[in-house]
């Protein structure tokens, strides 16, 4: 049966992450493709012009705020645990649409719009799709990783020993209401119990959600997309500056840059910001912090690096960063316990260190002062991301595919 409206389901209605990035670029790449799309979000910051709008893209917004910046507690609590106006608002979108005919594709739902939209879809009798962006369908922060002790956590979700850890990166007491809204999410939205049709964007990724879901549900494979035009690559073997982009927060490991960058007196830059600013500038006074920047800019720090360093403690999904680096002929170092190590070959268009150790890191840093060594990993990465891009045109085909598949079911 056709597909005749897709329904998107994201927090926010502009970039915040990856998530988002991913959730507005199919929106706007499916009503390119003739699909009528909704885009339903809580959080609408953004400057929607008429010309930047597909005529067959509409928002719809609960115009609410995230959970984390909303100055009243008292609401952001209850909004975050059950959002009973996301849930009605929905409720009136759905009626106006033939279940029939329809895929509701949810994206994020855990800063804003709650398991509430999700409750409200399957009792609708709509096929619902959840894209894996991290690990919140199992993991009460997200991440499988205890922000306290700086280490991946490997407790049974939604277990007592799981209640008893004090993992959350502000208090204990919030990681107890993200513990309660998990438990309100697994048996009162259903959550992934209920649900049928998941996509993995990594096998990474896969392999540890899966255990999770219900043995009958269907995980289909798909990269996320990114929009990078083909150009020609860096000359990365002329270029001395060793780079990190993103939040600059511990997670993300821009301490273990710094100190190996340090050992090697590496000109280094960090484009993003976060809390660990300061701790990075005290390890090595000689780094460079730029802030937030937008994408072009983003691009032209890319063009001007040797390498990228992407030091996450996390086990990510799949970074987008890495494989926009690839696309440049930018050769990238990753960790090999995170999901950015399916996208680098190690030694091939890459390197893979040992999660979190400095001594590792730092060799593996040493190795890229060799230009030969250098242009050779480029220049794979460059030759294996082009021969097989992740586009967003590819992206939607292969997005329509899986909508096809899920209509015949």
């Amino acid at each position: 049966m056709q597909i005749q409206h897709v329904i998107v389901i994201n927090d926010f209605s502009y970039v915040d992450g990856g998530a988002s990035q991913v959730a507005l670029s199919s929106a706007r790449g499916l009503a390119n493709s003739g699909v009528n799309v909704t885009l339903f979000c809580a959080v609408d910051l953004a400057d929607h012009t008429e010309s930047s709008m597909p005529p067959n893209l509409r928002i719809i917004s609960t115009n609410q705020k995230e959970i984390l910046n909303d100055p009243n507690r008292v609401r952001a609590v209850l909004q975050g645990l059950w959002n009973i106006q996301a849930r009605n608002q929905l409720k009136i979108l759905l009626k106006s649409l033939d279940p029939e005919r329809t895929i509701v594709h949810l994206h994020g739902w855990t800063k804003a719009l709650s398991s509430s939209v999700i409750a409200i879809i399957r009792e609708m009798g709509f096929k619902l799709v959840i894209t894996m962006h991290d690990y919140f369908l199992a993991c009460p922060n997200g991440a499988f990783y205890n922000y306290v002790t700086g280490k991946l956590c490997n407790l049974e979700p939604l277990s007592l020993a799981c209640f008893a850890e004090n993992c959350d990166v502000r208090h204990y007491t919030h990681k107890l209401w993200r513990f309660g809204r998990s438990i309100i999410q697994k048996n009162i939205g259903m959550v992934p119990g209920g649900i049928n049709y998941f996509i993995a964007v990594s096998d990474f990724s896969r392999r540890i959600l899966e255990t999770y879901l219900p043995k009958e549900a269907n995980i289909y494979r798909l990269d996320n997309p990114i929009e990078m035009e083909k150009s020609a690559p860096a000359q990365v073997h002329m270029n001395q500056r060793y780079l990190m982009v993103g939040r600059i927060a511990e997670e993300k490991g821009p301490h273990l840059f710094a100190q190996a960058a340090k050992r090697l007196m590496l000109p280094a830059i960090f484009v993003g910001n976060g809390s660990l600013e300061n701790v990075v500038t005290s390890i090595y006074p000689q780094a460079i912090i730029t802030g937030w920047v937008n994408q072009d800019t983003v691009i032209s720090h890319m063009r001007s690096a040797r390498a990228l360093v992407f030091a996450s403690v996390l086990y990510e999904s799949q970074p987008l960063v890495v494989l926009e680096a690839a696309a440049l002929g930018l050769p990238a170092v990753v960790p090999d316990s995170s999901a950015a190590r399916e996208t680098v070959t190690d030694g091939v268009t890459g390197l893979w260190f040992k999660s979190q150790d400095i001594d590792d890191l730092t060799e593996k840093l040493r190795l890229l002062c060799q230009d030969e060594l250098v242009e050779k990993l480029g220049d794979q990465a460059y030759r294996q991301y082009w021969s097989s891009p992740r586009n967003l045109e590819t992206h939607i085909k292969n997005l329509l595919d899986i909508y096809a598949d899920i209509m015949k079911r």
